[in-house]
């Protein structure tokens, strides 16, 4: 089974397209130059327009380490 499906590539390959003819933009306006960060670009618009693309990584990883590092007086 397919991890990403037709939309996702679709819209991954309209943001490399977009970021190679330097018109991609972030979200704050700046030109966008990172090949990575326009592939999360295509991923997040394919994500919000309801195609199979898996979900982001949470962030569950860094609380925690966060809570072992407590020191104790």
């Amino acid at each position: 089974m397919a991890k990403y499906g037709k939309k996702a590539s679709d819209k991954v390959e309209e943001e490399m397209h977009e970021l190679k003819r330097g018109r991609l933009k972030s979200g704050s306006g700046k030109k966008v130059t990172s090949r990575k960060q326009a592939i999360a670009i295509g991923l997040s618009e394919a994500r919000r327009e309801g195609g199979k693309v898996p979900s982001k990584k949470s962030s569950s990883t860094k609380s925690s380490s966060s809570k072992s590092r407590s020191k104790t007086y």
